[in-house]
């Protein structure tokens, strides 16, 4: 079947981004990473030794950058209702974050093997939190703002849930109606909030990238 020319478009468009291109040639499963990568430059969030939790991971470029940045004695966790191919030195979760079992897995795996001196809880706990989620988007954006907000709201949700106090929080937002009252719901949560516009989004696109810092706990 021939493809229509807006395929064609956003095909050329696609494979003739310089971070596509780049992210073949450094072996990253999406552009995506150079987004969350650019953030990482600026509010330098995850650190050596930290546990992060990767919602939405799916294709897990995310999470192939987080690994480099917590080391051999830190943890990435990933999820997504999709499956992704293996990834070296993530754990995987596969289902919808927001039921309870998919929950207390994720919170089990931050928990596997803790030291003798790391018994509290609160050491369980993430200390990131990122999320690069988007619904299947049906060009309507009556129906597709709604449904991105909801997934934001889902994902600041989970991260009060599994956050450490003093943890931070990365989530993709598109502007439009919600995006002002999801804002305001992050700054009531942490003490520092800037709103992100990475490079590597595509100038039309409305995504920006919510950081938070400072979680209250």
């Amino acid at each position: 079947m021939a493809r229509s020319k807006s395929s064609g478009d956003w095909l050329k468009e696609h494979f003739d981004d310089e971070y596509v291109k780049r992210s073949q040639k450094e072996g990253y499963r999406s552009r995506a990473i150079y987004k969350l990568q650019e953030i990482q430059q600026k509010d330098n969030l995850i650190r050596p030794n930290m546990q992060v939790v990767d919602l939405g991971a799916a294709p897990g470029g995310w999470s192939q950058y987080a690994v480099e940045l917590v080391g051999s004695n830190g943890r990435v966790v990933a999820s997504d209702i999709l499956p992704i191919d293996p990834l070296p030195f993530v754990e995987f979760v596969k289902g919808d974050f927001t039921e309870e079992s998919v929950l207390n897995e994720i919170l089990g795996v931050l928990n596997a093997n803790p030291s003798d001196s790391e018994k509290s809880e609160k050491n369980y706990r993430a200390d990131v939190v990122i999320s690069d989620m988007a619904p299947n988007m049906t060009g309507v954006e009556a129906t597709d703002q709604p449904r991105s907000i909801y997934l934001c709201e889902l994902s600041l949700d989970m991260a009060c849930q599994i956050l450490k106090p003093g943890g931070s929080f990365v989530a993709k937002v598109f502007q439009g109606d919600g995006s002002e009252a999801f804002l305001k719901d992050v700054r009531s949560h942490f003490t520092k909030v800037k709103v992100r516009k990475p490079k590597a989004s595509r100038p039309r696109s409305r995504e920006v990238y919510v950081v938070a810092q400072g979680f209250k706990g």
